[in-house]
């Protein structure tokens, strides 16, 4: 909370300094949303993770404001994004069956089942499977709930809050990095071209459409199947 007139003008200057990085994580963001979803709704949900930030931080603990504000502003834009509904729960239960299947598919094979294979075992025609991964457009992004941490506590307030690190937990952390750089390597050639310029390189899929000589929805495809995979991989066993 704000306990004192110094404390509010260094929240008003914090929030002035800051407010062009909200921006920019917006716009990030939008590249893989909806194109029903306004850029000024996700802008003012980050506007007030940023405040949210500005107010909670402690700087005795030792952690760096913009790295604490980049998870605030971010989980802020995701709650709003859910509470707007923009992904049907119909779609959200179509896609979870998919990375379920994924798993089910590589543990029997081996390896990462194709595009058919998975339609196939969906029941779908291929047509039907890819029309679901364009409208999954956005299912990347993380839910609030996955940033829950035990009891009510959210992810956010007891990773960058906590000035005892945890070694348990870090040796938990580094497991699942080392899993994650794993599930990564091991995605289809043009699924790990498409992360990697989308990540690394910072293009957005009209861009890389270019790149790889296909449309942009083509990338938005790849792009859904690779994070279901990678979300496969990840979900606990």
């Amino acid at each position: 909370m704000i306990k004192n007139a110094v404390d509010k003008a260094e929240v008003e200057r914090c929030v002035k300094q800051f407010a062009p990085l909200v921006k920019r994580l917006a716009y990030y963001m939008m590249a893989s949303l909806p194109r029903s979803i306004e850029l000024d709704d996700v802008i003012q949900s980050g506007m007030m993770g940023l405040l949210d930030a500005a107010t909670r931080f402690d700087d005795s603990l030792g952690a760096q404001f913009e790295t604490y504000a980049v998870q605030r502003i971010r989980g802020a834009m995701l709650d709003g994004l859910r509470q707007s509904d923009w992904l049907p729960r119909s779609l959200r239960k179509s896609l979870r069956q998919v990375e379920a299947t994924i798993g089910k598919l590589e543990q029997a094979n081996g390896r990462p089942p194709t595009e058919s294979e998975l339609a196939a075992a969906l029941g779908m025609s291929l047509p039907d499977y890819q029309r679901l991964l364009q409208d999954a457009r956005g299912y990347q992004l993380v839910s609030s709930d996955d940033l829950q941490g035990p009891g009510d506590e959210s992810f956010i307030d007891h990773y960058c809050a906590d000035e005892r690190p945890d070694p348990l937990q870090m040796l938990l952390d580094q497991d699942q990095r080392r899993t994650l750089v794993t599930a990564i390597e091991d995605l289809p050639e043009r699924e790990q071209k498409v992360m990697a310029l989308y990540y690394e390189q910072d293009l957005n899929l009209r861009e890389i459409g270019e790149v790889l000589g296909v449309s942009e929805s083509r990338v938005c495809q790849l792009h859904s199947q690779a994070i279901a995979r990678l979300r496969s991989r990840l979900r606990p066993r």
